[in-house]
């Protein structure tokens, strides 16, 4: 009997996560992107507890390790960006951390050799059938699946395409983000500087490649249209929502027209009442986005393993399988989007009197009571999916 044929839309993390176990259980799998190649940089993602047990029975764990950010301590700078305190790296970087494009690259690798992996395409439609799903694509020809996994993020087409707009299911927080790399001025090493006025917040830190600084941003969105921009527009928007702000801020603006890897965006979560439809599926920040703070790169790749393994469980019976894995993973899901939901005003407080008190909060951060409760929170959203094998596929 031929193996079942699975598409997954997104070559990000969720995307290739799920290529792995899914072929592990005895699938074969396509996946499009709608990026040209894997797209480098980006945010730094940590793993804890849970987690760090996938990352190590999928075998990228070495791997993972020889690119981790090895991330020291953050100095929190005051108005007159003069230090404030320091916060150990360790209360944000997990027990492993490492960029988002060095992630996708891994994960990429390890599954290259038996995955079909087609870049610079989209899904532009699909049809439900009695044996599989029709699907339509912007630049490729139409194509035949049996099963369809949605792994394409905040802004995902197979979400669209199923379930319907984005704008039904999308809840913005308040707050934009926006990242970017800049040649490495500050001469910093393994440690990362936060510095905030009223509504706005920048974090640059420097890591595994001493040349380059990694700048993220984030912003109070009052007024902000996250349409679709080109990348000049999103270096303008950038450049005049931080135009005023102090620091280094106008240096590292000034590195904007050279940086390729500039992301901008809402920060959003997503609500959905099922996350599935028939053949088609949704994982990741397509279902749950949660926002910064909420573990969203871990539960993505641990949704991934509970995805697979639950079609294994089913001996391939896709709605008893669908059903299962969102049993599982709807409460984790909810832990994490309620970590996120405080993010941009924790990252990006609106007055100059709740910047005082976040900063008294990092401040409580540094004492052994605080530091444990801080841990305990941010291990919780990690830790609130088990991680459990399952057996071989028996049918697909």
């Amino acid at each position: 009997m031929n193996a079942k044929t699975v598409l997954v839309s997104g070559a990000s993390i969720a995307g290739p996560s799920a290529a792995y176990w899914l072929h592990r259980y005895g699938y074969r799998v396509t996946v499009v992107e709608t990026a040209p190649a894997l797209r480098p940089g980006g945010q730094a993602v940590d793993f804890r507890g849970e987690q760090v047990k996938l990352l190590r029975a999928m075998g990228v764990l070495d791997d993972i390790r020889r690119l981790e950010t090895a991330m020291g301590d953050q100095t929190l700078l005051g108005p007159d960006a003069r230090p404030v305190l320091t916060v150990p790296g360790a209360a944000w970087s997990g027990e492993v951390e490492i960029l988002r494009g060095d992630l996708a690259r891994v994960l990429y690798d390890h599954t290259k050799d038996y995955t079909e992996y087609v870049f610079g395409d989209r899904v532009t439609s699909l049809t439900e059938t009695a044996d599989g799903v029709d699907v339509t694509f912007r630049r490729g020809a139409p194509r035949k699946f049996d099963l369809v996994v949605g792994a394409d993020g905040v802004h995902s087409g197979v979400r669209a395409a199923a379930f319907g707009p984005e704008a039904d299911f999308r809840h913005d927080l308040g707050f934009g983000i926006a990242g970017f790399t800049a040649p490495n001025h500050l001469g910093l090493d393994h440690t990362s500087v936060m510095y905030n006025e009223p509504g706005r917040g920048l974090t640059v830190g420097s890591h595994r490649l001493p040349d380059k600084l990694h700048v993220n941003l984030v912003f109070a969105a009052d007024g902000v249209e996250f349409r679709r921009r080109t990348p000049d527009e999103q270096r303008a928007l950038v450049s005049q929502l931080f135009a005023d702000t102090g620091w280094e801020t106008p240096a590292l603006l000034r590195a904007l027209p050279a940086a390729d890897d500039l992301y901008v965006d809402s920060i959003s979560q997503i609500h959905l009442d099922r996350w599935s439809k028939g053949r088609v599926v949704l994982l990741g920040d397509a279902a749950w986005c949660a926002g910064p703070g909420g573990s969203g790169t871990g539960l993505a790749m641990m949704g991934a393993q509970v995805l697979a393994g639950e079609l294994a469980a089913a001996g391939g019976d896709h709605v008893t399988a669908f059903a299962k894995y969102e049993e599982r993973l709807r409460k984790p899901a909810t832990v994490g989007q309620k970590n996120g939901k405080g993010s941009g005003n924790f990252l990006a407080p609106r007055t100059a009197a709740k910047i005082r008190s976040r900063n008294r909060a990092y401040r409580m951060l540094s004492t052994r009571l605080f530091g444990k409760v801080f841990t305990w929170m941010t291990d919780r959203a990690a830790n609130a999916l088990e991680y459990r094998e399952y057996p071989a596929l028996t049918s697909a």
